[in-house]
């Protein structure tokens, strides 16, 4: 049986196993550490929302989301993960957790939930077709980080 419940402070250590087995899917760096998603995601102040699927009480997967705004559009949620774990594929959690983070979504008066799909990634795109999302081959995903991220802070702070 398929359940999703939203997570708790308790599943830090669970849920940072799942951003591992997720990372280890794409073969991506992380770092993330159990004290900063209870930090981060279960303070006075959440900055994220997760998800957790459970199918006949094992762990199958999340969802990670949280509020967006967008100067053209007004209100949604990014999506930022969602991952199911292998032996999970294909019995519908994927879809039970998207349509959690969409109820909420609705709830919260957004009018989109915007997410990333790597162009490598096949089965997703085929998923998320099938789900009715749209694709924007316009637009590119650009991220500031590390070296660049510092560079520019210092400039502007006049640390040059």
């Amino acid at each position: 049986m398929l359940s999703i419940r939203p997570a708790v402070a308790e599943d830090a250590a669970l849920l940072k196993t799942l951003i591992y087995e997720f990372a280890d899917f794409y073969r991506f760096p992380v770092s993330i550490t159990e004290e900063q998603l209870v930090r981060d995601g279960f303070g006075p102040q959440p900055k994220f929302q997760v998800l957790i699927a459970e199918s006949s009480g094992h762990p199958a997967g999340y969802a990670l989301f949280f509020d967006y705004y967008s100067s053209f559009h007004g209100r949604a949620l990014y999506l930022e993960d969602l991952f199911i774990r292998p032996q999970f594929r294909g019995g519908g959690a994927g879809q039970a957790l998207f349509a959690h983070v969409a109820e909420e979504g609705a709830k919260r008066g957004c009018d989109r939930v915007l997410f990333n799909v790597l162009n490598s990634n096949h089965p997703a795109i085929r998923f998320y077709k099938k789900l009715g999302a749209t694709f924007s081959d316009d637009w590119k995903v650009v991220c500031l980080e590390g070296s660049a991220l510092e560079g520019l802070a210092a400039y502007h702070s006049g640390r040059r």
